[in-house]
């Protein structure tokens, strides 16, 4: 019986964090929730797409060849003549995909070799971080063309290829949560007791870099997104008929953009707005999570009582 009581006792406090952020979000947030917003149409869509869609993705009329928007077509046709807006729905799905599974192995990776990296330290800590280096110095865009090239184009291909490039390079910000949680007391503590490496890592380490490792969650996926669009644009991403929002804006849009303007308007625009959202949205979450930008006076503290009694304390003195 105790043990219910206590898991329903954690779930409340899991319910009442969650209605909390979300108020804080909506009450102090205004450009975050517009974000918000944002993504969470992204994965609706995405989710969706079979059932949004008026046309299939590769669906073609060629007699509605450059079709201009209309009623048949609400963003008009491309080329040989598919729906531009059935194309750009299940372009969400693609960027759906790539985002959360690249994001989330470089969030995993970067993890593993954060921690490992930052507790340890020594020579194996110099070793890898020279390896970063090196991986750094490299412009991170014609790396991802030569992987690609290497293993071939693909959604999975390149996935996996972000994922690997950002789980890297992002190693170095967890590492610094690592060695700056270490030096804590209850660390020490730890060790003296004779806690084990491994222990010490997941009881110790790893639940006090979460607020960062959320942050580095949530600023991966517009970067992935944006990456897997600037790869299709040249032709190494996802390759055709796949209706990758960087592949629409590639080849053919570079062709017809001047005689229709609606074959590269509508897909750039999903872009940008999808990048925007998820990106304020992050910042948001950020801004709320890490408890480092939560001010002195608190910013749970909604009704602001306690920056009037500051604010009393500092006339009074």
């Amino acid at each position: 019986m105790a043990d219910i009581a206590q898991e329903i006792t954690e779930q409340k406090k899991r319910r009442s964090a969650f209605a909390v952020f979300i108020k804080r979000l909506l009450k102090e947030k205004k450009l975050g929730t517009v974000g918000a917003i944002i993504t969470l149409a992204l994965l609706f869509v995405g989710i969706f797409a079979d059932v949004l869609a008026p046309y299939g993705m590769n669906e073609t009329h060629i007699d509605d060849y450059l079709a201009a928007p209309g009623a048949k077509y609400l963003l008009g046709a491309d080329n040989i003549g598919r729906d531009i807006l059935s194309r750009v729905i299940y372009g969400a799905r693609i960027s759906v995909i790539i985002g959360l599974a690249a994001s989330s192995i470089a969030t995993v990776l970067s993890l593993i070799i954060g921690m490992v990296s930052g507790y340890v330290g020594g020579k194996f800590d110099l070793l890898f971080q020279r390896l970063v280096d090196t991986m750094m110095s490299i412009p991170q865009i014609i790396l991802m063309m030569i992987l690609i090239s290497v293993i071939g184009p693909g959604i999975w291909q390149v996935t996996v290829v972000l994922g690997f490039m950002w789980g890297v390079i992002g190693s170095r910000i967890i590492r610094s949560a690592v060695i700056s949680v270490k030096e804590k007391m209850y660390v020490a503590a730890a060790e003296s007791i004779g806690c084990t490496r491994s222990k010490i890592i997941m009881r110790h380490i790893l639940p006090n870099i979460m607020a960062p490792t959320i942050v580095l969650f949530t600023t991966r996926v517009p970067n992935v997104i944006r990456v897997e669009a600037s790869l299709s644009f040249l032709g190494f991403g996802i390759p055709p008929p796949a209706p990758s929002w960087g592949g629409m804006l590639g080849t053919v849009g570079r062709d017809y953009m001047l005689q229709a303007p609606w074959i590269v308007f509508w897909p750039g625009l999903a872009l940008a707005l999808v990048v925007y959202g998820v990106n304020i949205f992050g910042d948001a979450i950020r801004d709320l999570v890490d408890p480092r930008l939560k001010g002195g006076v608190g910013r749970f503290d909604t009704s602001g009582k306690k920056k009037k009694k500051l604010e009393e304390l500092v006339k009074s003195s």
